[in-house]
């Protein structure tokens, strides 16, 4: 029997006759093993992995081992798994690890024999990735790219009898918010594990204040198995639970343990900051306790286009009403909203009087959506109602002035050029306002609001369209809600130190932290002056000098990467900022957005039949599964179309690649349902801007690279990083019914633009979606629900759909919600808006 075990750090099994899959995708949760006498099912889903004895795979051992040292954390994970099977078997490791980590080793060891991951510059490593998966080799990328985690995947086929033990190691520079430092895990088992243990050993040279940990799956009963301790320095924390203390209840196979679990603590301050100084280097906190709180005057820039309208205009309008709670009397503040057009509650920022906020609690109510996206119109007119506060001098001249752009889509009304907005906002604000940009969705040019954020002092964050997204905008607000200082300098002797990090910060806010480091010019000194000027509700000057030792470690290398990867810049300083940062990365092996980790095994260990990482994938019939990963499940459906009809996949306008498919039937209609089943006979692949040299009497494409396995797939890769496999279905030559077809992967469809269209390619930048009374279908064995899906309710079945990937001749069945009709309510349009005259 063939079974699978997924999850979102967790183990496949996979017979040694079966197409090994490494996909990015994280599938639902019961996966159907198929037998030959009646389906059963196995559920395991982990963040950190699953350990149980399924189909001969045992997970004998997994810990979680932190040592925290002068806030930087370095983590290594660890687990051994052994095949008490007869026959081959693939294991995939796959884990959720924190957003602001990096990863700086990983390595899997298999009878003995360690196989280590090698950093590499993103490209080459990609390279390297997908030579391997061309021949069907384990392969696993890891690639900066979630909310709070990033994912990382591996898999390896094992033999009988045979042990592997990966272990990855990842470091962090652990951030201090609301008085706290605080360290993320990830737990989510969803099944009993045999040997769970998390140990976290934390030094601080200045001394512990408080140590709390806490986990969001915490009962009563396993709250006492989490041992802590501090004293002075040193504080411990373990979480051991055992096999009857994992049970949901008496006798039960299903785990408790599904959530996050949270590790905070603080450190003492006699003074508002420390120097730690280890081998010519030095690192800086400055964090300064009980200054008065700054007034501050926020203005929030509210997108109202059509496409906020429904869930995300309301979820906007909850956090704005509990933002109204948390405004201080001496604050001052406005809304401005655009659509097509500009409009603002007042003319003026005004004073946050209980007047004056029950009058905008009432105008937060009204707001509604309309028009089109003008977002340059609300951002200048936010700039200037700040200059004329400040130049009429109706705000506080110490004051904190906070720009809050929210916004879901890209700017198509009055100037719509990224780099035009980005030009006239950093003339007009001159480093006065701090901008402050949130991302709602997927449908936003993200990396247009981080770069414009970055330029004006501040920072972009992305809001992410689930049920919590209004806690997310309040937490955000919470965050930058409590101004101490503005204008914050770190000032060194310039002729004692070289490398130092950012050292200068627009605002300081209560309960964080800031952290400069450098690197001295004479190594022997032990001694640095530092001038910390601030601007607070009275000016503050901090002059102090200390020493304090610490180990060795590579702090200052994830500093100034951090620095160099915070700084906006263009032309040649971005190039010089870039190859700093890449040279700091590969130097100090970390993976950052500049490079990957690629673990290759050698090619006799391995299933030879194996196609990696294919997140999205369309079949025959032809079917669509759609991977919501942050859901850990997927969307379905089918298109029905006469043979000889040509679909449009996928359609990108910036890459200029196109990738039709060309319906094909059986060869006569089934006897029992009387409907001939369609599949793809042909698929076309055109990119219009590909470029084409002539050599002689030679042809060839630059920037495009094609590998043929025969009798396989083949694999086409692009010059703009995306890749395609065409895998080959065949069929018994002689069968009455079915006809060869072919199957279409995608890799790397980030690497496609946020412009990207077609039956398939709709999907590749993200999708949400909300399951509501869920209730008995036509079928008993599919119950039917109600889908809220791009602000629609659709009826949907929870059924099964065919997945070639591991079989390809007789496919897979995995669980998805069912959209009827031809897809009517998800895709945009209607099906027959995809047809095309011909695959070119």
């Amino acid at each position: 029997p063939r079974s699978h075990i997924c999850c979102y750090l967790c183990f496949h099994t996979v017979s040694s006759n079966i197409v090994a899959e490494h996909s990015k995708k994280v599938m639902p949760y019961p996966f159907p093993c198929l037998n030959e006498n009646e389906p059963q099912y196995v559920t395991a889903s982990s963040s950190f992995f699953d350990l149980q004895v399924v189909n001969g795979i045992e997970i004998y051992s997994m810990k979680i081992d932190s040592k925290v040292t002068s806030r930087f954390a370095h983590n290594v994970i660890t687990s051994r798994a052994v095949n008490r099977g007869n026959v081959h078997k693939e294991v995939v490791f796959d884990v959720e690890l924190p957003k602001t980590a990096f990863i700086t080793n990983f390595s899997m060891t298999i009878d003995g024999v360690t196989y280590p991951g090698i950093i590499k510059e993103k490209e080459a490593a990609k390279k390297q990735y997908e030579k391997a998966v061309s021949k069907g080799q384990t392969a696993g990328l890891v690639k900066a790219s979630g909310r709070k985690t990033e994912k990382f995947t591996v898999s390896v086929n094992i033999k009988a009898g045979s042990k592997v033990t990966f272990e990855l190691t990842y470091e962090e520079l652990l951030k201090r918010q609301f008085g706290k430092y605080e360290m993320f895990i990830k737990v989510k088992p969803k099944q009993l594990v045999k040997d769970f243990e998390v140990n976290v050993n934390i030094f601080e040279p200045q001394g512990i204040t408080e140590l709390e940990a806490e986990g969001t799956f915490i009962t009563n009963d396993l709250q006492n198995i989490i041992k802590k301790t501090f004293s002075e320095k040193k504080g411990h924390v373990s979480f051991k639970p055992a096999l009857d203390q994992q049970r949901t209840c008496a006798n039960c196979s299903q785990s408790v343990l599904d959530g996050d679990f949270t590790v905070r603590y603080d450190v003492k301050r006699p003074t508002p900051d420390s120097l730690q100084i280890v081998n010519g280097y030095f690192v800086h906190f400055f964090a300064p306790t009980n200054l008065p709180k700054l007034p501050k005057n926020v203005i929030f820039i509210i997108d109202i286009s059509g496409s906020m309208s429904g869930r995300e205009i309301q979820q906007t309008r909850e956090a704005l009403l509990k933002i109204l709670d948390d405004i201080k009397e001496d604050d001052f503040f406005n809304f401005i909203l655009f659509g097509s057009d500009v409009h603002t509650w007042k003319e003026t920022l005004i004073k946050a009087t209980p007047e004056n906020l029950d009058e905008a609690r009432k105008f937060v109510r009204s707001i509604d959506t309309e028009g089109m996206t003008n977002l340059y119109g609300g951002i200048m007119r936010g700039i200037d109602m700040l200059n004329d506060a400040h130049e009429g001098k109706l705000v506080p001249k110490r004051s904190a002035s906070i720009i809050i752009m929210l916004t879901d889509g890209q700017p198509n009304v009055g100037i719509s050029n990224t780099q035009d907005i980005q030009a006239h906002v950093k003339k007009a604000i001159e480093g006065k306002y701090t901008l402050y940009n949130l991302g709602f969705g997927y449908g936003v040019d993200y990396n247009f609001l981080e770069k414009m954020a970055l330029e004006n002092k501040g920072l972009a964050r992305r809001i992410y369209p689930d049920s919590d997204a209004a806690l997310q905008l309040q937490g955000f607000y919470d965050e930058v809600s409590n101004p101490m200082l503005t204008d914050v300098e770190l000032n060194y002797p310039e002729n004692e130190i070289s490398d130092l990090t950012k050292n200068s910060f627009k605002h300081f806010y209560d309960g964080s932290e800031i952290v400069v480091a450098g690197r001295f010019i004479d190594n022997n000194q032990n001694y640095l002056a530092v001038d910390v000027r601030g601007e607070g509700v009275s000016m503050d000057f901090f002059n102090f000098s200390k020493i304090c030792k610490m180990p060795e470690c590579s702090n200052l290398a994830i500093l100034k990467i951090y620095s160099l990867f915070s700084i906006a810049a263009t032309g040649e300083e971005k190039e010089n900022l870039t190859a700093e940062a890449l040279d700091l990365s590969l130097k100090y092996k970390f993976v950052t957005p500049l490079t990957s980790m690629v673990v290759t095994k050698p090619e006799d260990y391995d299933n030879q039949d194996g196609i990696a990482d294919k997140p999205t994938e369309v079949d025959g019939d032809p079917h669509f599964i759609v991977p919501v990963p942050q859901k850990d499940d997927a969307i379905c459906f089918n298109i029905n179309e006469n043979p000889g009809t040509v679909l449009n996949l996928i359609s990108d306008p910036v890459t200029g690649i196109t990738v039709n498919g060309e319906l094909i039937g059986d060869k006569r209609a089934n006897n029992d349902t009387k409907i001939q089943n369609t599949y793809f006979g042909k698929i076309g692949i055109a990119n219009k801007y590909l470029h084409l040299q002539l050599i002689s009497s030679f042809s060839f494409f630059l920037s495009l690279t094609l590998t043929i396995n025969r009798e396989k797939n083949l694999v086409l890769s692009m010059g703009s990083g995306v890749s395609f496999v065409i895998v080959l279905h065949q069929v018994w030559k002689k069968h009455p019914l079915h006809q060869d077809f072919l199957g279409l992967y995608v890799l790397e469809s980030d690497k496609l633009s946020e412009q990207t269209h077609g039956l398939l390619g709709q999907f590749f930048h993200g999708i949400d979606f909300t399951i509501l009374e869920l209730h008995p279908g036509s079928d008993p064995k599919k119950p039917d629900a109600t889908m809220i899906v791009k602000n629609k309710e659709l009826t949907v079945t929870r059924g099964w759909q065919k997945d070639y990937r591991t079989d390809p001749k007789h496919g897979v069945d995995i669980p998805c919600w069912f959209v009827h009709n031809n897809g009517a309510g998800l895709i945009d349009g209607v099906h027959t808006d995809y047809i095309v005259s011909s695959l070119f």
